[in-house]
This record gives structure tokens, C-alpha cells and sequence, in this order.
């Protein structure tokens, strides 16, 4: 019961972390960054990082032991919805991550990262859309959890 509740309570306290992380991102992020900001960023993306692992590894020890049956979820269009989901969102975040540690080498010289227009608008879209994506998959889960869904296959 107590590693149920750890599980869960990971999970939970990770969704909490990535809203964070990528609202500070979302934030921070201007056309003309001094360094302070652009570290801001990188540590905001590094939890956000951290954060997804701990869902990814949650998520599946819920799934296979600490949540409803796995036969439950593996018969959900809304949980592989919601998986698709996760994994749509993650492969995008790779984009302004791979940007952001390239900043690292021009910061540790005290270098503010220099950002083009169309680089700024990309990474603010991708981040805004990572934003939209973390509020879809809790609305999913918790879909998914009562059944909502399951009707549109039977």
C-alpha cells in the first residue's frame, strides 16, 4: 500500500514539476537573453527532463502494479490516447532541449546566447504546445480512470 501511495505521489508531484519547469520557460524565454535568464532556462528544462523520466517510470509501475488490472488500460483508447500523447510531446521537447544545452558552452564563458527571430519563435510555439500537451494528459488520465472512452470501441 505505502509503495502505491509513493508511486502515485511521484507521478503526481512530477506533472506539478513539468508545469513549472516549462511555464518558467515559456516565461523567460525572449529574443535577447542575458545569461542569467538563458540558466534559468537550462535548470527549468533539466527538471523538466528529470520530471518526464519519473512519469515514464510511475506511469508504468502504476500500470503493472499499483494501479486498476493492466488488462484495464491495455483495453483504453483514451490511455494509448494518452500515451501517444506523451510521446508526441516528448519528441517535440527534444528540439528546444538539444538548443538549450548548446548554450551551455557560450554560458560557462558568460555568453549570452544569441537567438535568432525565427529560432525564438519556434522554441516559444514548441514550448506553448508542450504546455497544451501536459494539460491534455491528466485531462486522459482522469478520462480514462472512469471509463470515459471505452464505449467508443465496444
Amino acid at each position: 500500500m505505502w509503495a502505491s501511495a509513493i508511486t502515485a505521489y511521484f507521478h503526481y508531484l512530477s506533472i506539478g514539476v513539468i508545469f513549472a519547469s516549462l511555464a518558467i520557460e515559456f516565461l523567460t524565454l525572449k529574443e535577447k537573453l542575458t545569461t542569467k535568464e538563458a540558466w534559468r532556462i537550462v535548470w527549468a528544462d533539466s527538471a523538466y527532463g528529470a520530471a518526464a523520466v519519473v512519469i515514464l517510470i510511475t506511469g508504468i509501475l502504476r500500470v503493472l502494479y499499483f494501479a486498476k488490472d493492466t488488462a484495464y488500460y491495455m483495453h483504453q483508447p483514451v490511455f494509448w490516447a494518452k500515451i501517444a500523447l506523451y510521446f508526441i510531446v516528448g519528441t517535440v521537447s527534444l528540439y528546444p532541449t538539444i538548443s538549450f544545452i548548446l548554450w551551455v558552452k557560450s554560458l560557462l564563458e558568460d555568453k549570452a546566447p544569441e537567438i535568432s527571430l525565427n529560432k525564438y519563435k519556434i522554441l516559444k510555439g514548441i514550448i506553448a504546445f508542450e504546455l497544451v500537451g501536459f494539460t491534455l494528459i491528466p485531462l486522459m488520465a482522469s478520462m480514462m480512470a472512469r471509463g470515459i472512452g471505452s464505449e467508443w470501441f465496444s
